[in-house]
């Protein structure tokens, strides 16, 4: 029982070699119909993997046009306190045409006035550009989300960087109008 007999053992080696030559018999279509069917099964199951990368994209905006605008919010909140090159350039006109427009013979404190006062104002003037830029920079970030893609959370740190472009925007332009003003750091009297 335990030992397979030499007919049995020539059987099974016929039915084997029966299967190969079934193998080999078959024909170059049979083959071509199988490589066809291989491929199409691979070609779904790369598409299948596809998809979610594909649905990610067309999920909503990534968000860079809005982290960009906070950054730019806040620099511009970063300008109007420090000043600018245009500022600057502004200021050293104002001074010169403060010096050709007043006489040698002007009082004190119209020459104070033409040739310091207004290029203060005028600093003071472009500082507050900057910030009413950077504030109104920082509140469209801000709201974008309530008209874009209102089911995305806006990022954590597009928040914060456009909350201090805010910051800093009031800042520079509660100081702009101060200096303006001269409620902050006026002109020194004369009299």
């Amino acid at each position: 029982m335990g030992t397979k007999t030499v007919d049995e053992a020539e059987t099974a080696a016929e039915a084997k070699k029966g299967e190969a030559t079934a193998d080999v018999t078959k024909t170059d279509e049979e083959r071509n119909e199988e490589r066809a069917a291989a491929e199409v099964t691979a070609e779904n199951e790369e598409t299948d993997a596809e998809e979610p990368a594909e649905a990610t994209e067309e999920a909503g905006p990534s968000g860079v046009g809005q982290g960009a605008g906070a950054v730019v919010s806040a620099a511009l909140g970063v300008v109007s306190l420090t000043g600018g090159w245009i500022g600057t350039v502004a200021a050293a006109r104002e001074t010169l045409v403060g010096q050709l427009q007043t006489s040698s013979g002007a009082s004190v404190a119209k020459q104070v006035k033409e040739v310091y006062g207004d290029a203060w104002q005028t600093t003071a003037l472009w500082g507050g550009l900057f910030a009413l830029a950077a504030l109104i920079t920082g509140v469209v970030v801000l709201a974008r989300p309530a008209f874009g893609a209102p089911g995305k959370p806006q990022a954590a740190w597009i928040k914060s960087v456009a909350w201090a472009g805010v910051s800093l925007g009031v800042i520079g332009l509660l100081l702009a109008v101060l200096k303006y003003s001269d409620a902050l750091l006026a002109l020194p009297s004369t009299s």
